[in-house]
């Protein structure tokens, strides 16, 4: 390996981040989003829905800021080490980003109030857990563990039972009297 093979290495170590950078922020991320979307978790659908807010402000931040970018030569470096902090689950950045920033801000947004305008925390449902990424416990959540447990049949007949039940209650509790019937 002579001066050809000290040459290709001169060139993947000067070139490393545009090798890296698409592996890193956009196949990597893509082929795991499509394994989120095929498993029942919702955890891992969690990591990658943050991953991708996240990217689009970081590509958002890059079109803005273009011409400065430029200046900064370290600034392709530096995204590739966020991009891996964010991506990479040992370190588990977009989680980290999403709990102690964008949570707590459409939690508790400190926007003025304009009258006669909702806020967008009202419009949006995040359950009240200490860890975001745990399940959180509202009924649809226990109906899916339900059926990874029992399986679908069972939970339809359980539906069914419960749906059955309810009607004989209505219907033992609740008599209207309407001159010759009995509803």
């Amino acid at each position: 390996m002579g001066a050809s093979g000290n040459n290709l290495l001169q060139v993947i170590a000067n070139n490393l981040d545009v090798l890296l950078l698409p592996l890193v922020t956009l196949v990597y991320p893509l082929y795991a989003s499509i394994q989120a979307i095929e498993t029942r978790s919702i955890t891992d659908d969690q990591q990658w829905l943050t991953y991708w807010v996240l990217y689009s402000l970081i590509t958002l931040f890059e079109l803005t800021f273009a011409k400065v970018l430029e200046a900064l030569a370290i600034w392709p470096y530096a995204k590739l080490i966020l991009s891996c902090w964010l991506v990479l689950p040992h370190f588990n950045g977009a989680a980290h980003v999403y709990k102690h920033y964008i949570r707590p801000f459409y939690m508790n947004p400190q926007m003025p109030q304009i009258p006669q305008i909702p806020q967008a925390s009202h419009m949006w449902y995040f359950p009240h857990k200490k860890n975001i990424f745990s399940k959180p416990d509202d009924v649809l959540t226990a109906a899916e563990r339900y059926m990874e447990e029992h399986g679908t049949e069972a939970f339809e007949r359980l539906i069914h039972k419960t749906d059955k039940e309810t009607r004989s209650r209505r219907n033992s509790n609740y008599m209207v009297f309407d001159d010759d019937y009995i509803y």
